[in-house]
């Protein structure tokens, strides 16, 4: 099954539309910050001063670009043009639907002007519905690709889909084990802000939460790696936007490391700091490997006996006709159901609740969205006046924060 040309064109829209609307918030945070190095050190953790109001935006926001200039730009062409259509709908769906109540939400208040909280409002519900309709458009529009003279879809080869499968699936059991590692690290009263956004652990005004971000990557991720297995081919759209998320991860904490010489004294940090820098490291070398493999374009489905009917190794459905070979009454092949929802990943967000300096003791920043907890980042000085939440990471901490994420509320 592919897409109708009518499909395609409508796609091809509205991952416009979409890509619009998320670049216009970097845009917008590239002049808040003056320029794209303050905005890349708040993206991914880099203790400083910044000039600017704060960000709106975290490195997640970069990575939907990506995807939905990808799709817009390949959509008109590509033999996987439905399953694309499907990935950027679902992703930009389970990334942006925090937005609904954070936006708006009393904890928000001061932290950003009232104007600019309607505007994301409002694009958060246009971005919304823009990513549903590319989900109905990928369904209302399939048609077999005979019918419409278009190429078959293609599905990955044997080995694309292991390498896949073990990048994308080890990727989304260390980010997962971080998670459940904050756990036991972070104070109870961080969550369930840290998962649905609250005053200690607010998001950036567009982007979901550290925690939302980080399972919903972590998530696609899996899922990615399981289809990738069993061949379907809804993988490789999916495996490339999981790919690009933990490459983004990964790639921000090993900025992060790179720019405090965090790996010069590698040796002299704790055990979980330096199982942070590791785990930075491997995200971004999954992130390659997966996106290497899904990238490749793959065997047409055809090659699978995908062919509605009966015949050697064409799956139908009734019985066969009077005198045809072959196979008992089937219902074709089997897809993977998909898993609960999408990642989270990308960009590792650890937002850190606002509690005073010595009130709980530190933690170790892990993988994952949002911005570093109290102590591990940068901003104003306790002495300065600031209170906790100032929206900006803090210095002073024992290890390296999770890679991008929303800064902490007021």
């Amino acid at each position: 099954m592919t897409l109708t040309r009518g499909a395609r064109i409508t796609g091809t829209v509205l991952s416009a539309v979409l890509a619009l609307i998320t670049a216009g918030w970097i845009v917008r945070d590239l002049r808040a910050q003056e320029g794209p190095g303050p905005l890349w050190d708040i993206w991914s953790g880099v203790p400083g001063r910044f000039p600017g109001a704060l960000p709106a935006t975290t490195g997640t926001t970069l990575v939907l670009l990506l995807v939905q200039a990808v799709t817009a730009f390949a959509v008109r062409r590509s033999p996987v043009a439905a399953a694309a259509l499907v990935t950027t709908g679902v992703t930009t769906l389970l990334l942006r639907l925090p937005g609904l109540w954070t936006t708006e939400a009393s904890w928000t208040d001061g932290r950003y002007p009232d104007g600019l909280r309607s505007r994301a409002l409002i694009s958060t519900v246009v971005t919304l519905a823009a990513a549903l309709a590319l989900v109905v458009t990928a369904a209302a529009g399939r048609r077999p690709a005979r019918d419409v003279g278009l190429p078959e879809p293609t599905r990955p080869t044997t080995g694309a889909s292991v390498v896949a499968f073990l990048a994308l699936g080890a990727s989304a059991a260390v980010l997962i084990a971080w998670e459940i590692r904050q756990i036991f690290v972070f104070p109870d009263a961080l969550y369930p802000d840290w998962y649905l956004g609250g005053r200690m652990a607010g998001p950036a005004l567009v982007d979901a939460p550290g925690g939302w971000t980080t399972v919903t990557v972590a998530l696609l991720a899996l899922f990615a790696g399981v289809s990738a297995l069993a061949h379907a081919v809804h993988s490789r759209p999916f495996g490339m936007a999981a790919a690009v998320f933990l490459l983004l991860s990964g790639g921000l904490g090993v900025a992060r490391a790179v720019r405090l010489d965090l790996f010069e004294g590698f040796s002299e940090q704790g055990v979980e700091e330096q199982l942070a820098m590791l785990s930075w490291v491997f995200l971004t070398l999954a992130g390659i490997a997966a996106l290497s493999a899904t990238v490749r374009r793959g065997r047409p489905a055809a090659e699978d006996g995908a062919g509605a009917g009966w015949g050697p190794g064409a799956p139908g459905y009734g019985y066969p006709p009077a005198g045809a070979p072959g196979r008992a009454p089937g219902y074709g092949y089997p897809y993977p159901p998909a898993a609960g929802s999408p990642y989270t990943s990308g960009p590792s967000y650890p937002s850190g609740p606002a509690y005073p300096s010595g009130s709980y003791p530190s933690a170790p920043s892990a993988p994952g969205y949002g911005y570093p907890p109290v102590g591990q980042g940068s901003g104003p000085d306790p002495a300065e006046g600031s209170g906790p939440g100032d929206g900006y990471p803090r210095g002073g901490g024992s290890g390296p924060p999770p890679p991008s994420s929303p800064p902490p509320g007021r």
